[in-house]
């Protein structure tokens, strides 16, 4: 697996992923859902770099003129209901993409609140054989919800190729994918790679629960 790290190099990307952490700022839920929006859209630009291309002829009123045009049959695929304002910046630019959604949620196996399992329940895809998949999810913290994800989705057909983009992931979620996703043409796209989990499994420094900052508390 080939890893960008946004955060490695200067771009207006980091000002939006540094909103999205701000405790003054996480308090406008119409902002910090907009912010993964853009942040959706910036990723979205630079993943269309790896498309496989040809050219083709466009019928102007005057002529034709020649284009290259990404060839790529694409699906954006996205885990409820934190990844839905990323999934929507990814549709924005890839406005001809497929569409497929996976709810995963975690929930902890002790009292503590230390061990953490992830549960599957529900999926909508379009066929994936031959397609390019486009998994998107604003935090990628042990990687286990991505794995599960991904792996709800082959049940729909095995896509021929598989880009990963996250906001904020942790070095140990990282890690777990490298080891799931050995192929050199699997690439994980990530606004910024913090250090560690806490003993709840959350992203340290992090953001919080995205889910409930874009949307609100749930039970």
């Amino acid at each position: 697996m080939r890893i960008i790290n946004f955060a490695e190099s200067d771009s207006i990307l980091n000002q939006y992923v540094a909103e999205l952490r701000d405790v003054n700022i996480q308090t406008d839920r119409m902002r910090f859902r907009r912010n993964i929006e853009r942040i959706g859209e910036l990723m979205a630009y630079e993943i269309s770099k790896e498309l496989t291309y040809s050219t083709k002829e466009v019928r102007t009123p005057l002529g034709i003129a020649q284009t290259r045009t990404p060839d790529d049959d694409l699906v954006i695929a996205t885990v409820f209901r934190a990844g839905l304002p990323m999934h929507i910046g990814f549709l924005n630019v890839f406005d001809r993409a497929g569409n497929a959604f996976v709810s995963a949620y975690r929930y902890y196996t002790d009292p503590e609140h230390k061990q953490v399992d992830v549960h599957v329940e529900y999926i909508a895809t379009p066929a994936l054989t031959n397609k390019t998949l486009l998994l998107v999810d604003p935090m990628l913290a042990t990687g286990e919800s991505m794995e599960l994800a991904y792996k709800a989705f082959c049940t729909k057909g095995h896509p021929v190729r598989l880009l990963i983009a996250c906001i904020i992931a942790s070095r140990q979620g990282v890690e777990h994918l490298q080891k799931l996703f050995p192929e050199d043409d699997v690439i994980l796209w990530c606004g910024a790679i913090d250090p560690s989990l806490n003993e709840h499994a959350y992203i340290v420094p992090g953001l919080g629960d995205a889910g409930d900052l874009a949307y609100g508390d749930k039970m």
